[in-house]
């Protein structure tokens, strides 16, 4: 087998849902519990389609129903067989290392080893007051949660102190895992994050939501300079980034723009960021941008090259935008695994 079809066979292709609340093909908005129900049913469809991955992101607030990641992982791992279920991300700073250890103990015990955490201080803030944290312990309250958590994943007795909790003498933590549970950092672009990432040997999960992939290569340079400076072997660098397929073109980018001008327009209104456009949108679809939408040849196309040109081990598409349909998301979820990830597969490998 030659490097590229080597390189192409070894990529993991995944799929990450904030569980956004949807609306049906009427328009009526579904219900939280709904919109939990169906991310299941996406999981489902992506463990069919012979995806590497599902993630689920944590959030608290009306937009997003999953406030609970590990449940509903849960629920997907009694009804698939192979994918790999993780977080996407789970906001470590507002949650305790130890209960969040133990949990993903669980679900590792209950998908059969198929357990995966990508860890991060979120984009949202909400979970710190409704948890009893203050922002402005923001930076210490995750690198001393991270370093708490990346003791606990010896499973051994830890002994540990911080200002952030209680202090633990000779703690014991269960259950014990059959097989260690992969875990990454998610970062949105800080050369400090990507350092602290190698330094305690995590993958490397790029959230990019804008502008093109070769603006982030000189992070992933950095994470391979720094990891082997920590003494780490070769650790996996993947991306996340939004995106949906149809048939073609035109009808994607349809079923897409509503849905994303609804999210980012409830969101930019408490962030100062002016209206979402059209024009802001094309420039984000096309090869320049973030989003991955369009039918599965042109998706496959800049999926190869965002592949290429970050040496990625993992591509996740943030297939959930906004208020768009459940039906629409089941078909692009099949579209991508059975179309647009053997392509890219083809791409890489030069065939």
């Amino acid at each position: 087998m030659t490097d590229d079809a080597s390189r192409a066979a070894a990529v993991e292709f995944g799929l990450d849902t904030f569980g956004d609340v949807t609306a049906d093909e009427t328009g009526a908005t579904l219900t939280d519990a709904q919109t939990i129900r169906d991310v299941v049913e996406q999981a489902v469809v992506a463990d069919e389609t012979g995806l590497a991955f599902f993630g689920v992101g944590e959030h608290h607030r009306r937009e997003f129903a999953v406030s609970s990641p590990e449940i509903v992982l849960a629920a997907a791992a009694a009804r698939t067989s192979q994918i790999h279920l993780g977080t996407a991300v789970t906001v470590l700073s507002s949650d305790d290392p130890v209960r969040l250890y133990e949990r993903f103990a669980t679900l590792q015990a209950v998908s059969s080893g198929r357990a995966e955490i990508i860890l991060g201080r979120g984009s949202f803030t909400e979970s710190f007051p409704l948890f009893g944290y203050d922002l402005h312990d923001y930076e210490v309250l995750f690198e001393e949660k991270l370093d708490l958590f990346h003791q606990l994943r010896a499973e051994q007795p830890v002994t540990w102190s911080g200002r952030t909790r209680a202090a633990l003498t000779d703690a014991d933590v269960f259950p014990k895992t059959e097989t260690p549970i992969p875990t990454w950092i998610g970062v949105g672009g800080s050369p400090e994050s990507v350092v602290r990432t190698a330094r305690y040997g995590f993958g490397l999960l790029l959230a990019i939501i804008g502008g093109s992939p070769a603006r982030f290569r000189p992070y992933v340079d950095l994470f391979h300079r720094a990891t082997a400076s920590f003494g780490h072997g070769a650790l996996p660098v993947g991306v996340h980034s939004p995106g949906h397929i149809a048939d073609t073109d035109e009808e994607a980018w349809e079923q897409l723009y509503p849905a994303m001008e609804y999210n980012r327009n409830a969101i930019g209104r408490e962030r100062g960021w002016p209206p979402y456009s059209r024009a802001q949108f094309a420039h984000d679809v096309s090869p320049e941008g973030a989003i991955y939408a369009g039918s599965p040849e042109r998706v496959a196309q800049k999926i190869a090259d965002a592949v290429r040109t970050l040496d990625l081990d993992r591509f996740d598409l943030k297939f959930s935008n906004g208020t768009l349909s459940h039906a629409r998301m089941l078909r692009s979820i099949e579209l991508y695994g059975t179309v647009v990830v053997p392509r890219v597969r083809e791409l890489l490998s030069g065939e």
